[in-house]
């Protein structure tokens, strides 16, 4: 099986997600993938199928390089639960005052988030 017949999913899925500068190039037995994601939640969703296709990451026959697209800024939707730090641990390198204060003309107060409240999360 060639290696783009076995990633077809995760190229297709890249692709249909809105990822750019996608490159994928063969060589020596080893599938190069390459792109921006434009979200961290998509980066996140690509790694997953990427996972799904390798469960245990041991083939050695792909090498996934995915970034994110910093331009554009991140939103989120608050759901049930949420907190300003349980959402920053979703994002490396946030602290929940870096989302307060992105959002300091939506916020009062830290601590008075609401479900379906969208943040931005700063990039």
């Amino acid at each position: 099986m060639a290696l783009q017949d076995k990633y077809h999913d995760l190229i297709s899925f890249a692709t249909n997600s809105g990822a750019t500068n996608l490159s994928v190039t063969e060589q020596g037995n080893v599938l190069y993938v390459t792109c921006t994601a434009p979200t961290n939640q998509v980066k996140d969703q690509i790694w997953n199928v990427y996972e799904k296709l390798d469960p245990e990451m041991r083939s050695g026959d792909l090498v996934l390089n995915v970034s994110v697209d910093k331009s554009v800024p991140e939103t989120y939707e608050v759901k049930s639960g949420d907190n300003l730090s349980k959402i920053a641990k979703k994002y490396s390198g946030i602290s929940w005052k870096d989302i307060y204060d992105a959002n300091r003309d939506k916020l009062n107060d830290p601590d008075k988030i609401f479900p379906g409240q969208v943040l931005t999360i700063p990039v």
